[in-house]
């Protein structure tokens, strides 16, 4: 069996990693348009993956590479995902990517027909968040008779938080920025709103070393959960677990105007706001620190008469002997756990499909438990 893994960067490495540990027999082609670095990936994973020089945004280099492949996995920009989505179809191989933009992920619901009519299945979102955390939520929300709310919050902390912000670049500065400063969408009082981000602040208590820190309202952790569960629960949000003081320091920047699209002058070129406050932070907030990712999906309602919560929630961190972080780890291990899903018949459904909606969370839960990342489950009851 063959997967094809589109991008060797840290996510498309890891990736990569997964499926060449738990398919020793099978090859894995890792494909970048940097083919010094997919070389370099590639060499330090194992010897069943083959590094491999492609242009994603070349359709026909891109459905060539493809071919023969049981799943594709993308592990490159959102921004390309729609059309290789459309280069799977077309090459009769089946996707998975790691998602992040919920315009992108409903471009490609729009193929959903055509996936199935090739027989094929994409499954987008596949990562942390949205994701795996979407996955565990849906999966428990299934032990209730009736829904009350879904509370999702989900982090990458740096294990040493440096002031002034406290906080450590765990992917990419684009993708921060974005869900600090797009609206959210929750539901609230079971109507559909759509909120500021950056709002909301609440504490929230982990285990030490972390103890209490902050959550606040982020955009795009719930994709499109939002509209499957309308009319379903009364109350669904996600928000963004950081060290306090994070949340009123950033937000401070943000309405000083250090993200908008106003241009400015920076060495004789010009920049928007925006790019100049990325640059920064890649470089102040890149410190190389070990990290760690925390997850609590809680959901209550009722079961047979009585008052239920029930919680997921999880900690991972950097893991020493695959020099991985936390985030590479709960991003990309759940995306390849996906694809084996698909290759091995786990998941059976074609089309177009929503992780949460087709992933089984058990069996989920069980692989991320070989791999160290230790789901626990917490349910508490109060009978009428």
């Amino acid at each position: 069996m063959k997967y094809l893994v589109l991008g060797s960067g840290m996510m498309g490495g890891a990736v990569a990693y997964d499926l060449a540990t738990h398919n020793p027999s099978d090859e894995i082609q890792l494909a970048d348009i940097n083919i010094a670095q997919a070389k370099t990936a590639a060499k330090a994973i194992g010897d069943n993956v083959r590094p491999l020089r492609v242009d994603v945004n070349n359709t026909r280099e891109l459905i060539a590479a493809m071919a023969g492949s049981a799943v594709v996995v993308s592990a490159v920009s959102y921004s390309v995902n729609h059309q290789i989505s459309r280069a799977a179809i077309e090459a009769g191989a089946h996707m998975v990517d790691l998602g992040g933009n919920t315009e992108i992920v409903q471009k490609q619901l729009g193929h959903d027909a055509e996936a199935k009519a090739k027989g094929i299945t994409i499954i987008p979102n596949s990562g942390l968040a949205p994701g795996l955390i979407n996955i565990l939520a849906m999966y428990g929300s299934k032990e209730f008779d009736t829904l009350d709310s879904i509370f999702l919050r989900v982090g990458g902390l740096p294990i040493h938080p440096r002031p002034p912000l406290y906080y450590q670049i765990v992917f990419s500065v684009e993708g921060l920025i974005n869900e600090y400063v797009e609206q959210a969408e929750v539901i609230q009082d079971g109507k559909l709103e759509h909120i500021d981000p950056m709002s909301g602040l609440e504490d929230i208590q982990f285990p030490e070393p972390f103890g209490v820190l902050e959550s606040f309202n982020t955009s795009g952790g719930l994709s499109l959960m939002t509209h499957i569960l309308e009319g379903k629960v009364k109350n669904l949000d996600y928000k963004t677990i950081r060290y306090k003081g994070h949340c009123e320091k950033f937000k401070t920047l943000l309405d000083l105007g250090f993200a908008t699209a106003e241009p400015m002058m920076v060495g004789g070129s010009v920049k928007t706001n925006r790019e100049f406050f990325a640059d920064l932070l890649r470089k102040k907030l890149d410190y190389g620190d070990k990290d760690a990712v925390l997850a609590r999906a809680t959901i209550t309602g009722q079961r047979q008469g009585a008052e239920k919560t029930l919680v997921y929630e999880f900690i991972d961190y950097y893991d020493e002997p695959s020099r991985m972080t936390a985030m590479m780890r709960t991003t990309a291990f759940p995306t390849s756990i996906i694809a084996q899903m698909v290759a091995r018949g786990t998941i059976t459904d074609r089309g177009v499909l929503l992780p949460e909606l087709c992933v089984p969370g058990d069996v989920m839960i069980e692989e991320l438990g070989k791999r160290n990342i230790r789901i626990r489950k917490r349910i508490t009851e109060s009978w009428n």
